[in-house]
């Protein structure tokens, strides 16, 4: 028995529980009708069938739509996305959480799944990201760069620092000699910058991406310390795929112009 099967043999067990609770976390992704410009001709021998996707919050808006140009490209099939923040995700498929793809947002989380065996293929960076403030609209604290955050009676929020933006947040304070203590750590960026949105939080340090997201409901503002911080978005298909050939297929997709365009027009660099 080679030591991959093993792997995997010693897993079987945990399948049940694991990927039943994955389950009740996902949110299907599916075509509403509507063309895009720029999408691909069907090949009537493409994939078919369900592909479930495991993808970092931040790549919530373009996944989504990426996820929609898959089905209209190859018609007959289903994506599945679930959002999260990587290192829970990652946790979920070293633990049997059924999944096709793991999208991560560093190469630190994606190292959880490739070192536990689960990666079918060498994980490829498609995309980077780095970090903003996010401020109330108008910016009626004066937000202007990193050591504002420190300021007496500000409330800010950070990214568990498990989890990439929190790790970069932190690389970022760090790189400036800062000191900060916020008023809660979050599960992944979505949730701090909501707390901003709620304005139960001043600011927060998340993905620019996650600024550019939420449109007039939070200002962005620009610090150069993120520049030390920028974040590799690899992605694979898992070994345990049961839809390789579709998990294949949208890794294509992502890594394609047309994917690259629309990561593009969310804030993400290129890889």
């Amino acid at each position: 028995m080679t030591t991959r099967t093993a792997h995997r043999a010693r897993r079987t067990p945990r399948l049940a529980g694991a990927g039943a609770a994955a389950l009740l976390v996902l949110s299907a992704c599916s075509s509403s009708g509507g063309t895009s410009s720029g999408s691909a001709t069907a090949d009537p021998a493409g994939p078919s069938g369900t592909v479930t996707v495991f993808a970092a919050a931040s790549l919530k808006e373009s996944f989504t739509a990426l996820g929609e140009e898959f089905e209209k490209t190859y018609p007959g099939t289903k994506v599945v996305l679930s959002f999260g923040g990587s290192d829970g995700l990652a946790a979920s498929i070293t633990g049997g959480a059924p999944a096709d793809v793991f999208a991560a947002a560093s190469t630190r989380t994606m190292a959880i799944v490739t070192d536990a065996g689960d990666d079918a293929s060498a994980p490829v960076t498609f995309a980077r990201n780095r970090l903003e403030i996010a401020t109330l609209p108008g910016n009626p604290d004066k937000i202007a760069s990193l050591k504002d955050l420190t300021k007496s009676g500000l409330k800010v929020v950070l990214c568990d620092e498990a989890v990439p933006c929190g790790a970069a947040a932190r690389e970022a304070l760090d790189a400036s000699g800062l000191d900060l203590t916020p008023v809660s750590y979050e599960q992944d960026v979505r949730s701090a910058l909501t707390k901003v949105e709620l304005k139960e939080a001043d600011a927060a340090v998340v993905y620019r991406t996650d600024v550019r997201a939420a449109g007039d409901k939070v200002e962005g503002v620009d610090f150069p310390e993120s520049a030390d911080a920028v974040n590799d978005y690899p992605i694979t298909v898992l070994e345990d795929s049961r839809n390789a050939a579709a998990a294949r297929a949208f890794v294509a997709l992502v890594r394609s112009a047309r994917g690259q365009e629309t990561l593009a027009e969310a804030g993400f660099l290129k890889p």
